[in-house]
């Protein structure tokens, strides 16, 4: 569906160019660990297609501001739809957008698609996440979560940038030398 503007209100698209290697890139949204790392969140095990996983919000080790917008949400418990791994490609999950009332049950809700796809450019690569599906969440949360998770993914494309250079800004002013992304 689309609004006069020519926006969709169906659908999110981030792009964001990564000046680092397709494979560290590619390490940073489909090991569990790396992006939890990043992203702000802990999953109980390895990204696997079909695998449904429980996850849980804990604060990013990547920038101390996003880590305060996060940290009420801290403990927070989501479910994880894997649904495909194209290596060093394509990514994708589906997951309730913004979920975050701890006494909602969720689970009867549709859910939306989140999409990463690494596409090469001269100097590194485009990493293009999209998350579709808004026009099938319930009218009484619909807006709320398309706004929330239109300005997460614009934090999330700042966190794995951070990432994948090194350039964290943890409050810990050695934290980009000694953080994994910087390897």
């Amino acid at each position: 569906m689309n609004d006069t503007k020519g926006t969709t209100t169906d659908r999110i698209e981030k792009k964001v160019l990564l000046r680092a290697p397709r494979s560290k890139v590619w390490r940073a949204i489909s090991d569990s660990a790396e992006f939890g790392t990043w992203f702000g969140m802990k999953v109980d095990g390895p990204f696997v297609p079909g695998k449904k996983m429980r996850g849980v919000i804990v604060p990013t080790t990547v920038d101390a501001e996003v880590a305060k917008m996060q940290k009420p949400y801290e403990g927070k418990e989501f479910e994880l739809q894997i649904e495909k791994i194209e290596p060093e490609r394509l990514f994708s999950f589906r997951w309730h957008p913004y979920a975050v009332e701890r006494d909602v049950d969720y689970s009867a809700e549709p859910t939306t698609l989140i999409v990463f796809q690494l596409d090469d450019v001269e100097g590194g690569v485009i990493l293009t996440v999209t998350e579709s599906g808004f026009d099938q969440i319930p009218l009484a949360r619909r807006a709320k979560a398309f706004q929330a998770n239109e300005g997460g993914w614009g934090k999330q494309m700042e966190l794995i940038k951070a990432y994948v250079t090194g350039a964290y800004n943890s409050g810990d002013p050695d934290a980009g030398t000694k953080a994994i992304g910087a390897r």
